[in-house]
């Protein structure tokens, strides 16, 4: 390097210092010059993140295409198109999306942080109900809906918050006084007097289950999995959801803490009064498989059965049990992130996703059944409850909770119930 190219100073300070303040404004102005420089650029490119290209997805020309395809008076597909790809009909998606946009405003069609407009409602609710639908990446629904997969995500969550919120207490519930009615009239009428349903286990596999948790919920299949218990009845619809306990239990774990004999064990039920083979029972009573304890409201079947009547209630049994696997077989089918593995990392996400599937697939039933059908469910949010005893005091509520978890549990009731059954279910053949 040449002599010139160095640049000398004495050992003044003053001199020295003026020198490193002249140095010290360019780097700063430097600094500055690059900062506005990314600035323009980042803003050139619409991204909120410096760098990220700013992807222009023309919501409202895809808001229109997706109108023109299914929203409008002569839509280019048919109203079957409509009911296999969202799962519902028409009316009941409408009357959906109306509900949720009136409960949160997310769904509203409003200016998003770039003050441009954003997606509208339908878009959002389309984007959350392919997901549950078909169950496949959310990336994958940026290419027909262009909605990006972050909004897809956020649109899911909503989506799920608002259906359990407004519809979990109608759709949820237990069944009342007239909904027994009912049940009993339709599971009478195949040869089951006092029946309620029938219950069963299904496990959603947890992929993204994190290591710390692995071993609670591992069953025996070494695959991480959260148990829903559910009690259907003959025409699918799902009475009772209990989800959340880990994949190593089994069933017999679940109904132990299952919610579903709570209002039995604490002295109060809704009103089921039968009467089979002379004797008289006071609750219904449910139809499981082998794992299920000895309960006066549970019925099992009879694995070794010694004579014809057993043998034709056990093929009975056996038979009408399947409502429930149909009941599952249905959720499933109808909502492929169910049957799937789950990717999310949080059990209460799953935990909304599966109640609202729940919730919408008794909605679907109660659209689409026969109005002419005599086993319709109007429903109340909560049903009465009736004390079956007046109560004072804590040692007779002690009392009454001893002796109403002894009625429910008995193994001497089970045995009655199951003998009953085996007798009139073989009369009921022969007539038939």
């Amino acid at each position: 390097m040449a002599a010139e190219d160095y640049i000398f100073f004495d050992d003044s300070d003053d001199e020295f210092d003026e020198m490193m303040e002249d140095h010290f404004r360019r780097e700063k102005e430097l600094l500055s010059m690059a900062a506005l420089q990314v600035g323009q650029s980042s803003r050139q490119h619409g991204g909120s993140v410096v760098g990220r290209r700013y992807k222009n997805r023309r919501h409202s020309w895809h808001n229109d295409r997706l109108m023109e395809d299914y929203f409008v008076p002569n839509p280019t597909y048919t109203d079957a198109d409509f009911r296999r790809r969202f799962r519902m009909r028409r009316p009941l998606f409408l009357r959906i999306l109306q509900c949720i946009k009136q409960h949160d405003k997310y769904f509203i069609f409003k200016p998003n942080a770039s003050r441009t407009m954003g997606l509208t409602g339908i878009q959002k609710m389309t984007a959350a109900l392919r997901m549950l639908a078909y169950a496949g990446p959310a990336d994958a629904l940026d290419e027909n809906l262009k909605v990006a997969e972050s909004t897809v995500l956020e649109c899911l969550e909503h989506f799920c918050q608002a259906i359990v919120d407004i519809y979990g207490d109608q759709y949820l519930r237990r069944p009342n006084e007239a909904d027994i009615i009912n049940l009993l009239n339709m599971h009478g009428s195949r040869g089951w007097p006092g029946m309620l349903g029938s219950i069963d286990c299904m496990h959603w596999e947890w992929k993204n289950c994190p290591k710390a948790y692995a071993g609670a919920y591992q069953g025996k299949s070494r695959r991480s999995s959260i148990i829903l218990e559910a009690v259907a009845s003959y025409d699918l619809w799902i009475w009772h959801a209990f989800f959340g306990m880990p994949g190593s239990n089994n069933d017999l774990n679940v109904v132990e803490r299952s919610t579903l004999f709570n209002d039995l064990a604490n002295g109060r039920s809704t009103p089921c009064t039968f009467t089979l083979g002379g004797n008289t029972y006071d609750h219904g009573y449910y139809l499981g498989d082998g794992i299920y304890p000895k309960w006066s409201t549970i019925v099992k079947t009879i694995p070794n059965p010694q004579n014809n009547k057993q043998s034709k209630f056990a093929a009975m049994q056996e038979g009408q049990r399947k409502d429930v696997e149909r009941a599952f077989g249905v959720l499933q089918s109808r909502f492929a992130i169910v049957s799937n593995p789950c990717r999310l990392w949080s059990p209460v996400k799953m935990t909304k996703i599966i109640y609202t599937c729940i919730i919408l697939h008794n909605m679907i039933i109660e659209d689409e059944r026969d109005m002419e059908e005599d086993y319709f469910y109007e429903g109340a949010p909560t049903p009465p409850h009736v004390w079956r005893n007046d109560m004072i005091g804590s040692a007779l509520e002690l009392e009454f909770h001893v002796e109403s978890q002894m009625s429910y549990r008995s193994a001497q009731l089970h045995r009655r119930l199951q003998n009953d059954l085996i007798d009139h279910l073989w009369g009921f053949s022969g007539n038939q």
